[in-house]
């Protein structure tokens, strides 16, 4: 069952005898939704039923839906071929109930499919929810069985799905499956997540909320339920490969491409043939639906598909076309699923012949262009970037193409030339193309790159600074000016606030300019280079092009470049005390503390971390200088630079170092030394104290400090003393003496509740005083009867009291009802071992339980145990009893 095509017709008929209509997929070109370029979810073709627009004949459907990602915000064009994964054609199986089922059936259909349709082992999936989606987790665990540890909460948007700012929204819940511990990789959530050993196979959108506006998100009449498989990762899984393109349909298609070439699918080769087989599909299913090559939207992104793996052919020395001879295997494969494959098999073939027949007639005149436009020229001369970028747009030669071609011969690319034409073309590119259709929130940050270039920062050297409003971005769009109350976005030609990144949180402060303020609560970047204060107008009228003077918060600043600095010197100690092993897993830098997430594979030891606490502040006693340089990377590295997590870099990056080191190899030189765009403290002294307050797992082999440095370290000491004085005046002793002095209290108390439990047993026995409310034995049905309500017993003591019971009687039944403060009651009913022919305590004690309120009850035909709320009741339960003897 784990070929491609048996797994879609299982899934399909799985869900079809689960009541599911069985809808064929919808075309690539979306007739719903003018604003999508290509079909890019499963559930795209029932939006309209899901927003109300639309009704069908059915209220559960399913389908195996084709799918395309090759342009706007879902582009995985450029990674094809050289990831495990990444595919501009796809299909994504799905199940979905418009207003019928909901969470618990829609948990079950999965988990029965993947683990007994599929054969999964339950062992190795685990599942996602939304953070606070407690009912999916409740379902996880009651349908499925999975234990806390493998149900893992994300607070994320990943797993809290949206149609757009307004519409149907819901958190979701992700099945993924687990390759083994021989694969890199952590579970969704940790910071290992990127690695490929967990891998998502199935995602469920739980549909139940409608966002009205921002702020304001209501309940949906008729829940609903989208999800979405992807076939090729799901097949990966059944066949027991890593890798899609290992799967039996991309097998077939890549030996095709290997006979037709002559090329094994081996080494560098390899990519080439993955690329032709996943555009192979691509190409052909968007002409089947009647996409055509052409140079302006959809046509266009089809030709550079096209395009892109007729050029791996020609590298895999391929002579003739390709594409068109590898059409009849595609067929085969999938034909049978897609029958619009085999009607449309000629034009396919037609298509792909003679798109590849004019394409290797343009990149002989590229050729051609080539050579005249360099005919004349000599070592050391520049092509033109306007030459270059035509040869990469319309002959398909990338960049780095042209410049291999001219570098034997010592020619140069005009590369800024080159930069602006390509920013021509994707300035009209945008223009052609609208988006994804999907609410593309974030599309406004291009819109204000693009005007105003980016931000300069100022904030390595200073904290406030002046500088020109080049935009303003109000509820998602540019505006022109931004009055008194409004929630505004700024950008500002240079600003000295530091924007979120890194772990580092962003700055906060003010922006005023002549009869205006502006109160900015966070600084984010966003896309390259921008850098965006969020905040509200406090007073006037503030419009772009007005000059302003920025502030940052000083003394939140302060404290932050205080925790970015001990991070640092953490890091380092973490090395010298666990070992080399310990690299950064991710980290927060906020005002209040620091989080820092490292690898190690076990607990550390108070003795470890008292010893990376003292080495952190012996560097902050140093008052060493922070010293930062620009450097390129290679040399960084080359010179000892540590690389953080979560950081990207360019060419040139920053380098921080502080303090000396005074033992081991690195006695003499540079204690820590960083790359890092952070902002930090002037000297280490400026860091006052290092307070780590915390440590435990995150994940698997990761571990997590938190600490606190200057004053918020120097407030909790003082609080962890003044709680030690307030213990050692209760208990009269002096602090030192606390710990010992403690120790006694509490066997004191230990000693005194043994005798005290030890007195109530015997007083309830002997049926005298408070803790009873009878004395004596009684005869019921022939046979001694002890039957007693006490209270202040624990109910782990009324088992010892039916013991002793018992032992008074010689022969009979013994129960003894407790009673709390709370008003519940716990019973015991005790049978000798004589009687248990007659009589069974599990019996007798669920009849005594049903009087006070409870359910059930358990244990041994002679000793057995039950409770209810209703303490009450205890003589009633002692009456059942004697009446249930007496039959």
């Amino acid at each position: 069952m784990s070929g491609v095509n048996d797994i879609r017709s299982t899934f399909l008929d799985y869900f079809k005898k689960n009541g599911h209509e069985i809808v064929a997929s919808g075309p690539l070109v979306p007739r719903n939704d003018p604003t999508l370029m290509f079909t890019n979810a499963g559930m795209v073709p029932f939006k309209n039923v899901f927003t109300g627009l639309e009704t069908r004949p059915y209220d559960r459907a399913v389908t195996a839906q084709k799918c395309v990602r090759a342009g706007g915000k879902h582009n995985d064009l450029d990674n094809v071929g050289y990831t495990a994964r990444h595919h501009t054609f796809f299909e994504m199986m799905g199940n979905f109930s418009f207003g019928d089922y909901f969470k618990d059936r829609a948990i079950e259909l999965a988990w029965n499919l993947v683990t007994k349709e599929f054969g999964l082992d339950p062992k190795r999936l685990l599942v996602t929810v939304y953070h606070t989606d407690d009912e999916a987790a409740d379902f996880w665990k009651k349908i499925a069985g999975l234990p806390d540890d493998r149900i893992i909460r994300i607070a994320t948007s990943d797993n809290f799905w949206a149609m757009g700012d307004t519409g149907p929204c819901g958190p979701c819940s992700e099945i993924f499956y687990d390759h083994g511990d021989h694969i890199p990789g952590g579970p969704p959530g940790s910071p290992d997540e990127d690695g490929d050993r967990f891998i998502e196979i199935w995602n469920l959108v739980f549909m139940q909320f409608e966002q009205l506006t921002a702020d304001e998100r209501v309940d949906l009449p008729r829940p609903s339920i989208d999800t979405g498989m992807g076939l090729e990762r799901v097949a990966a899984v059944l066949q027991g490969v890593h890798d899609n393109y290992d799967i039996d349909l991309f097998r077939a298609l890549i030996h095709a491409s290997e006979e037709a070439t002559g090329v094994r699918a081996e080494g560098a080769q390899h990519a080439s043939h993955k690329v032709i087989a996943d555009h192979l599909r691509a190409s052909s299913f968007l002409i089947a639906d009647g996409v055509l090559p052409s140079n302006e939207g959809r046509g266009y992104v089809l030709r550079r598909i096209m395009r892109r793996a007729m050029r791996h052919a020609q590298l895999l020395g391929s002579k003739d076309p390709l594409m068109w001879r590898l059409v009849p295997a595609l067929v085969r494969e999938m034909g049978r699923a897609y029958p619009e494959l085999v009607r449309g098999e000629a034009l396919i073939t037609e298509t792909l012949k003679l798109e590849e027949t004019r394409f290797r007639k343009t990149l002989a005149r590229g050729l051609t262009l080539l050579s005249d436009a360099t005919g004349e020229m000599g070592e050391g001369d520049l092509l033109d970037g306007e030459t270059a970028f035509k040869l990469y747009d319309t002959y398909g030669f990338p960049l780095d193409l042209t410049q291999d071609a001219l570098r034997q011969r010592g020619i140069h690319v005009d590369l800024t030339g080159f930069n602006d034409a390509m920013e021509r073309q994707k300035a009209e590119a945008r223009a052609n193309w609208a988006g994804s259709g999907e609410a593309a929130t974030e599309a406004v940050w291009f819109a204000v790159k693009d005007k105003t270039g980016g931000s300069d920062f100022l904030g390595y050297e200073t904290e406030e600074a002046e500088g020109v409003v080049s935009a303003l971005v109000r509820d998602g769009a540019m505006v022109d000016r931004a009055a008194d109350g409004d929630e505004v976005a700024i950008v500002t030609n240079q600003t000295p606030f530091y924007g979120e990144s890194g772990g580092q949180v962003g700055d906060t402060g003010t922006i005023s300019g002549e009869g205006f303020s502006i109160a900015i609560a966070d600084t984010l970047k966003k896309g390259d280079g921008l850098l965006v204060h969020f905040g509200r107008v406090e007073s006037g009228t503030v419009g772009a092009g007005d000059v302003v003077v920025l502030k940052v918060d000083h003394a939140r600043r302060a404290r932050i470049r205080a925790n970015h600095s001990a991070t640092h010197l953490l890091h380092e100690a973490l090395r010298e005390v666990l070992g080399t092993h310990v690299a950064q897993k991710g980290s927060l830098v906020a005002p209040e503390r620091l989080r820092f997430d490292f690898s190690h594979p076990k607990p550390i030891s108070d003795d470890e971390l008292a010893r990376i606490e003292d080495i952190a502040n012996a560097i902050v006693l140093q008052n060493a200088p922070v010293e930062t340089h620009l450097m390129a990377v290679d040399d960084a590295i080359e010179a000892g630079a540590m690389a953080l997590f979560g950081e990207k870099y360019g060419d040139e990056v920053r380098v921080v170092s502080m303090g000396t080191a005074r033992e081991g190899d690195k006695a003499g030189k540079t204690y820590s030394l960083e790359l890092c765009g952070g902002t930090h403290v002037k000297a280490t002294g400026d860091i006052g104290l290092v307070r780590v307050v915390s440590e435990g797992a995150v994940a698997s082999g990761v571990r997590r400090i938190e600490a606190l440095t200057a004053d918020a370290a120097r407030h909790y000491l003082g609080e962890q003393e003044a709680q030690l004085k307030r213990a050692a005046g209760a208990l009269k002793v002096a602090p030192a003496d606390v710990p010992a002095r403690l120790e006694a209290v509490l066997e004191e108390r230990r000693r005194l509740e043994r005798e005290l439990s030890e007195a109530k047993r015997k007083l309830a026995l002997g049926g005298g005083g408070s803790g009873a409310s009878e004395a004596g034995t009684e005869t019921v049905a022939g046979v001694g009867f002890m039957g007693r309500v006490v209270d202040g017993i624990s109910p782990k003591d009324l088992k010892p009291l039916a013991d002793d019971g018992k032992a008074s009687l010689g022969s009979g039944v013994t129960v003894f009802v407790g009673t709390s403060e709370e008003g519940k009651a716990s019973v015991v009913v005790g049978v000798t071992k004589d009687l248990i022919e007659r009589f069974s305590a599990v019996d007798l004690v669920r009849v005594a339980s049903a009087a006070i309120g409870g359910k059930g009850g358990g244990g041994r035909p002679d000793m057995a145990q039950a409770g209810g709320p209703d303490g009450s009741k205890a003589a009633e339960a002692i009456a059942a009893v004697k009446a249930a003897m007496e039959g």
